[in-house]
């Protein structure tokens, strides 16, 4: 049955899709195997994007410091895994009502797969996953930014996407000239919060491959410390971490921790509990806010993308790149900034039987155990 790139197109429309692009699979054939179409469909063709857009007052709480919310409903989790991949089911429904077959493909993150063992020999680890950037460089949707957070023109960094592998052979979308929309300003760099994006003119800190016929850069960021970041242990960026471990002086912009050992702190400290008593407020919770956010939507991202997306739409809003501007700008006062050290004497609950208790009975108890013993 007769399917075209204009009848996908005129579907997007009609469902209410932002921005699609397609792709010839003969694009990605420098991919590596574990991050490869082919993998997950060896017939297809053509390669489908699709992004939504993020609308801009997502991040308007984080930003006021007031409401954190809304970043990880409406910015990224329930886009990513209700309000973008509806369309994504629907529009594969459309390309199958036509004969042709259709994977939507989950976007998941390719840098930490795979995690197990091939299930035979032979074969690849079952859960391999493709970079959706790339792909979405390849249908021409947009192109990477040097924060290595995907650009597109009509709404610079605020797109979540979506995939989707077919057998039918499409007309493709040109690919974006690179660097046609990120303008290499550098404020993606100062502004991030976690310092791990390096700096734009560092070539040993760079990232190319091949796309198609274009060479493909972007700033090789530290994983490890974005993902400190992103998931609240940082102290510059999280009230919540603040106030339920006020002394803790940690400091995520010279950590070199790994993603996977970042991802291996951050969850069990959202989800972990704490039963002691001692923290009767927090409701049995390590970090009340973590967990309450965790079970109301699956997912805790804290910092609001402060330097990779805040900071570049401002940037590029304000050097009119992208076509969705605003009438007000975004930056209407200078963005807060929490200490990493702890100002002044050691503060929080310790334990308050003993401050209660014993330490108002005999005041001198802990200069007493800090002195040596004389015997």
């Amino acid at each position: 049955m007769k399917l075209t790139s204009a009848m996908i197109k005129e579907k997007a429309k009609e469902l209410g899709i932002d921005i699609i692009g397609i792709g010839n699979i003969d694009r990605y054939k420098n991919a590596p195997e574990l991050m490869s179409p082919k993998i997950y469909f060896p017939d297809a063709k053509s390669v489908i994007v699709i992004a939504m857009r993020i609308p801009r007052g997502s991040y308007r709480g984080i930003e006021e410091g007031t409401h954190w919310h809304n970043y990880s409903f409406y910015a990224y989790n329930k886009l990513n895994t209700i309000f973008r991949p509806r369309l994504t089911y629907e529009m594969a429904c459309f390309i199958e009502d036509h004969g042709w077959e259709a994977v939507p493909h989950y976007p998941a993150v390719p840098e930490r797969n795979p995690a197990h063992a091939p299930l035979a020999e032979g074969k690849v680890p079952h859960d391999v996953a493709c970079s959706v950037r790339l792909l979405g460089v390849g249908a021409g949707v947009g192109e990477m930014g040097h924060s290595k957070v995907f650009l597109t023109k009509k709404f610079g960094p605020r797109v979540r996407l979506g995939s989707i592998f077919t057998d039918a052979e499409l007309e493709p979308d040109p690919i974006v000239e690179p660097y046609s929309i990120c303008n290499k300003c550098g404020r993606c760099v100062k502004d991030c919060p976690g310092n791990a994006i390096p700096p734009v003119k560092d070539e040993d800190k760079k990232i190319t491959v091949e796309i198609g016929d274009k060479k493909i850069s972007w700033g090789d960021v530290h994983m490890g410390r974005c993902t400190l970041t992103h998931h609240g242990l940082n102290n510059t960026i999280s009230p919540f971490l603040k106030k339920d471990f006020p002394n803790l002086g940690f400091d995520a912009t010279s950590s070199d921790v790994t993603e996977e050992e970042a991802y291996r702190l951050t969850y069990p400290l959202g989800l972990g509990t704490w039963g002691s008593n001692f923290y009767e407020e927090n409701g049995g919770s390590i970090i009340k806010y973590y967990k309450y956010i965790l079970n109301h939507c699956g997912y805790f991202a804290l910092c609001g993308a402060k330097g990779c997306i805040r900071a570049c739409m401002d940037s590029l809003e304000k050097s009119k790149r992208i076509d969705n501007r605003f009438e007000n700008k975004f930056y209407r006062k200078k963005s807060w900034n929490i200490p990493v050290e702890r100002e002044g004497e050691k503060v929080g609950v310790i334990n308050p039987f003993r401050e209660k208790g014993l330490d108002k009975l005999y005041p001198s108890i802990r200069k007493g155990e800090q002195e040596k013993s004389k015997f």
